[in-house]
Formats: structure tokens, sequence, C-alpha cells
């Protein structure tokens, strides 16, 4: 029974494919046509009770199944009405009598209108909203997985929210996708309807003449009842149906169901019910109006205006009461010492030789965003970036010094690594970045700018054209993400130089705990803290996380045997890390890389040149400059893939690979085929050739 169960649907397609071939008597067929009224009715108010249109992503399937059942039904009755002399039950005899009411001339008008406002305005509306929705979120894709990583990387979201977050940008441009395919399916029958409708009215009538036993009136009454049901019957479900397909397409930005977001919105704006209802009360003074029905109405308008209201300043009332119930006392603080007196102790002087590993220097503006005592979420967004740095990496950042500079414009900011500048950037507070997609849908008003972390064309725009800009295709972030994307992507790149030898030696201390046998063997016999420290410090320049001591250790005592070149060394333990770097590229299985053509791996081997400093890469300018215009029309092709642009080459010239690409692509990674492992589906995009 169960089994049963879980097929139903596919016994039910099954089912509807037969009802183009079988007959149905007309006990049978009323009870379809009540089913697939319910059904539609059903569909409809789904739509209208999401929130987003992913909630019901089987739409386009349903939709196909919902056609095929309606046409089924169509192609049924017409049999019926053709071989039983327009008795074709009583849901269709119902509806005709319903809609004509005596007069055949009126009936036949109201079911063209009923008909032409299906095709004409809801079934074209709906095919047009398809289009436009599917097109927007595919030119919003890229914007959207940007979002995602920058999110990442400031630490909002760990690497499961990540991959579920990118999973839903894909599902949804593939529900957009087939939204737009299979709103022409409901193009198709609509069409469909009025020729079958109009099968019904010209082949009825034929045949009623041909058997003589009615008059042409008794055959133009008995025919036009069953013509107008049938499709009255057929059309009421297709208008459902169209209706719930434009709903569930305008669902993009709403946020919750369309119920609650009508209600709310239009409680949102007191003062244009209370002028509607002060415009109705002025036209119910008007002679010879529905003084009755517009006053009514009117007062209505007016008394939910002022229940609106009250509503609105009740709620502001609270809020006000809330901010000032947790609004701490002011502390009265010491005064500072005279800085004259401060450093007469010479020990006071060696506070100045501090060097700090990452500082931050801010403009007086963005001094709100880092005080908490204003509200200020900066510092916790940098607390919950290192916590996700330390479980994606194993690394522990350092303490970020935040302090405010007047040598620097009111909103601007520097981000220092060991008090040099590494990074800057400019940031309007009271406005949004609007990421520009590929292909924008409009053009929005703003300040042109550049997207400080990434180097993306970009505007600040007004709070208010955030929503039309979303809309537009564009990705919109707010000030405090842009500087807590720009820090935390600075803080990666230049990773491995905080790696002091005191982190070192903690890291070790930590593995210690665990593994003290491990850490016995590998120190200082095996390798010193300073040539772990390098080994660290290479894996960590390239992206690879650190959290697996033992396996590193463990690699280093293995290689030891045999070399003590910490770049062999390192190439060892990349290979023994090759599950996690394939965590660390890999996108829902799949690799998308620029490969190397065999001859040019050749010339790459053929030029590695040895030296006292060690081996390096010396290519011919030729070559160098053939293969660095090649990778970059590659790199063009990774812009609107959810991974960083990679190329995969052979283990031997790896590490020297990489330290010639970083010059001149320092966001491009170097993996070779031993750090992949075999169940992931390499796909290659580009290839670099002689």
């Amino acid at each position: 029974m169960k089994r049963l169960f879980d097929n139903i649907i596919s016994l039910f397609v099954v089912v509807v494919i037969l009802f183009l071939l079988i007959p149905l008597s007309a006990g049978m067929l009323d009870a379809m046509f009540i089913i697939n009224i319910t059904l539609s009715l059903i569909i409809l108010l789904i739509t209208m009770n999401i929130s987003e249109a992913l909630e019901f992503s089987i739409f386009p399937s349903l939709l196909l199944i919902t056609t095929l059942f309606r046409l089924g039904l169509n192609i049924s009755s017409t049999r019926l009405i053709l071989t039983q002399g327009g008795k074709a039950g009583k849901v269709i005899e119902a509806f005709g009598n319903f809609v004509i009411q005596g007069n055949i001339v009126v009936g036949v008008l109201i079911f063209l209108i009923i008909v032409l406002v299906q095709f004409i305005v809801i079934t074209k509306g709906a095919e047009r909203v398809s289009e436009v929705a599917a097109r927007f979120t595919l030119d919003a894709m890229p914007g959207k997985q940007m979002a995602i990583d920058a999110d990442l990387s400031s630490g909002l979201i760990n690497e499961q929210e990540a991959r579920i977050r990118r999973y839903k940008v894909q599902k949804e441009a593939d529900f957009y996708g087939a939204m737009d395919g299979a709103t022409k399916i409901v193009k198709g029958d609509a069409i469909m309807s009025i020729i079958i409708t109009t099968i019904n009215f010209i082949a009825g009538i034929i045949i009623g003449m041909l058997q003589g036993n009615m008059s042409i009136g008794e055959v133009f009454h008995m025919y036009s009842i069953a013509t107008i049901g049938d499709g009255l019957v057929s059309q009421l479900p297709a208008l459902l149906i169209s209706t719930a397909t434009g709903m569930i397409v305008t669902r993009a930005v709403s946020e919750g169901s369309l119920n609650k977001d009508v209600i709310k919105q239009f409680l949102a704006q007191p003062q244009a019910l209370m002028m509607a209802g002060v415009l109705l009360a002025m036209f119910g003074v008007i002679p010879n109006t529905p003084h009755l029905q517009l006053f009514v109405i009117a007062a209505g308008l007016i008394l939910l205006s002022r229940y609106s209201a009250a509503s609105m300043r009740k709620s502001e009332e609270e809020a006000l009461m809330a901010e000032v119930q947790q609004t701490d006392m002011e502390e009265v603080e010491a005064a500072p010492p005279d800085e004259a007196d401060f450093y007469k102790d010479v020990n006071n002087v060696y506070s100045l030789l501090t060097v700090e590993p990452v500082e931050m220097d801010f403009g007086y503006s963005l001094i709100p965003m880092v005080d908490e005592s204003s509200g200020g979420k900066l510092i916790s967004r940098i607390v919950i970036f290192r916590r996700q740095y330390a479980q994606d990496m194993g690394f522990v950042i350092p303490s970020v010094r935040l302090r405010d500079s007047a040598s620097l414009g009111t909103n601007q900011y520097v981000i220092k690594i060991k008090d040099e500048e590494v990074a800057r950037g400019e940031i309007l507070i009271d406005y949004y970045l609007a990421l520009e997609p590929s292909n924008p849908a409009g053009e929005i008003d703003g300040i042109e700018t550049i997207e400080p972390a990434y180097g993306i064309p970009s505007k600040w725009i007004l709070p208010e054209n955030k929503e039309m800009a979303e809309i537009y295709g564009y990705t919109v972030i707010d000030p405090l993400s842009v500087m807590m994307t720009h820090l935390s992507e600075t803080i990666k790149k230049h990773t491995y130089e905080l790696l002091s030898r005191a982190e070192t030696m903690q890291l070790v201390e930590t593995i210690k705990k665990t593994s003290p046998e491990l850490v016995e063997e590998a120190f200082p016999n095996v390798i010193t803290y300073a040539g772990f420290q390098k080994i660290l410090a290479n894996l960590l320049k390239e992206g690879i996380p650190i959290k697996d001591l033992g396996t590193i250790l463990e690699c280093i005592i293995e290689s030891a045997a045999v070399t003590h070149d910490s770049d062999v060394i390192t190439e060892n333990i990349r290979t023994a890390l090759k599950r996690t770097i394939t965590r660390r590229f890999c996108v829902d299985g799949q690799l998308r890389v620029i490969t190397l053509d065999a001859e040019v791996e050749r010339a790459i081997i053929a030029s590695l040149t040895k030296n006292e400093q060690g081996v390096y890469l010396a290519l011919s300018p030729d070559l160098l400059q053939k293969m660095i215009a090649q990778l970059s029309d590659s790199v063009k092709k990774f812009n609107n893939l959810s991974q960083p642009p990679i190329i995969l080459t052979s283990h031997i010239i790896r590490v020297y690979l990489a330290r010639l690409i970083e010059q001149f692509f320092p966001s491009m990674y170097v993996l070779s085929f031993n750090e992949i492992v075999n169940t992931v589906q390499i796909q290659a995009i580009g290839n670099i050739t002689m």
C-alpha cells in the first residue's frame, strides 16, 4: 500500500494520458471536473501563502500535469458532447445555463469575454513576468555568489551555510528557467481551449442538423449550453493556474505570505487611506451618486486610517522606551595624565615601539560603526570572523587594533599589517553599495565607485533605491559589510605574515595535548620551530588549512628521511591533505579548472633553474607573454562561477608555477592532480597552449 501511495503521482499522470483515448461516463466526467477545479484552487491558494517561490518548487512540473489533465478532460467532454447530443454531465450543463441565463447571444458574448481575459490578460501577463523573472534571476547570480562569499569571508556565515545558500541560488535559477518554459504550456493550453470550444460548437450544430430530430433553434440552444459550459469548466481552472503562475514568479521581494504583505503595507500608509476616504465622501455629495455606498466605504477607510496611525504611534513609543531602557549610564572617566609627565618614565617610552599585527584606522564619520556604545557592530563582526577563520583554517588571527585617525578623510579607512598600510577604502555610511550585474535590467542613480575587496564596479545608492536596485539585478550590501569584507579578505591574503614564532609554538603546544609522542618525535630532532613555521606559512599563503596538524607533522617526519627541502616537504603535505584541499575548492562535486597543454608543461620543466637560493622558473619572455594572455581570457570564464580561478597541473611544477602566476593573478590558485580526490568531476574550461 505504501509503495502504491509513493507512486500515486506517476499513476495519476498515466491515467490522465489514458483520458485522451478512453471514453468517460458523464458521472465520472463530473467528478473529474470537480477535482480539476479543486486542484487549481488549492494551487492558487498555496501560491498566495508562500513567502518565496522555492517553497513551491514543484510548480513547473505541476503546471504540466494540470495542463495535461485539463486537456484530457476537454477531449473526453468533446467526445460526449458530439456523441450524446450535447449531454456531457451536470457540471457542464450547470455552467452553461448559469452563463446563458436564457439568452444565447448574451451568454456567447460573456463567454468570449472570459476567454479573451484569460488569454490576453492573465496568460500573456504571466508569460511576460516569467520571462523577465528568469532573466533577472540569471543576471543576478554572479552578484549573489559574491555576496555569499563576502558573508563567508566576514564570518557572518560558516561554510555549511554558504553551501546551502549557493545551492538555493542555483535552485532559484533552475526554477525560474523552468517557469519561463512552463508558461508557454499555459499559453498553448489557452489556445487549445479556444480551438476545442469552436470545434464543439460547429461540429455539434452540424451533427444535430444532420440527425434531423431537432429544430435549428433546439440544436443551437442545446449545443450552445454544452459548448459554453465545457469551455467555462476548462477555462476556470486555467484562469486559476495562470493567476497562480503570475503570483509565484512575483514573490521575489516579499517578506511573508501575500495576505500578510498586503495588510502590512496597506496599513503602513494611513495618510493614503485617509485621503481616499475623504475623496469618496466628497463624491458622495454629488447628486445622483450612490450616496449610501460611498459614505459607508468612506467612513470605513477613515476609521481604518485612524486605527493604523494609532498603531504606528504606539509601536514607535514602545521602540523608543526600549531604546531608553537599554542605554547605559555614562561613566565619568578619569582625566588622562599629562603627556609630558607620562613620558618622563623611560619605561613608558618603550610602549611606542610596539608593532600591532593587524591595525585598522578610520575617519571620524566611521566611528559609529565601531563604537559599541553607539550601536556599532564592527567589533562583534570581527569576533565572529576570527572564530570562523579559526574553525576553517586552523589559525587564530591576532587581535585587530581599531583607532580613529585625524589624518584620514572622514569616510576613509586604512588596513595595516605590522604597522604598514596594505589596503584602504572609502565608504558612505548613510548609503548602500550596489554591485553592478553583467546585464542590469535598469539604471539606478548613485555615486560611481569600485567595491574595495573584489574590485567590482559599483554604485553608492540611497536606502530608498535599495529595493529597486535588487529588482534590477544589483547585489546590495550595507556599509558595515563592505568594510568588514575588505578587512577579512585583506587578512586572509596576509595570514602567512601573521604567523609568528610564538604563534607557531602555541600551535605545537595545542597538538601536544592530544599527540605528545608525535611532537616529541618531531621537535627538535626532525624539524626546528623555524622550519615548521616556514612550512605552515607556505600552506597559509596558498589558502590551505593547517587545522590537521597531526597529519602535517606525520608527513614532515616521513619526508625528512628523504629531504630537508621545505618546498618538497610542503608539496608532500599538500598531497596528504588532498581531502581538505578538495573540500576547500570543490563546489557540488565539481572542479572547474584551467589546464596546461603537454607541450607547455614540458617547456616549463625545461625552464627550471637551480641556484644557491633554490629552484626557480626561468621562462622565456615569449612563452610567458603567451601564457599570461591566455590566462587573462580564461579567468573571465570564472566570473559567473562560485569558485576562484584554478590552474591544474602536474605535481613537479606546481610550486614553481604558483610563484610565477601570483605576480600576475594574485587571486588564482595552482593545484596539482595529486591534490584532488578521485571522486571529483574535473571540468576544463580553458587550456593554455604554445
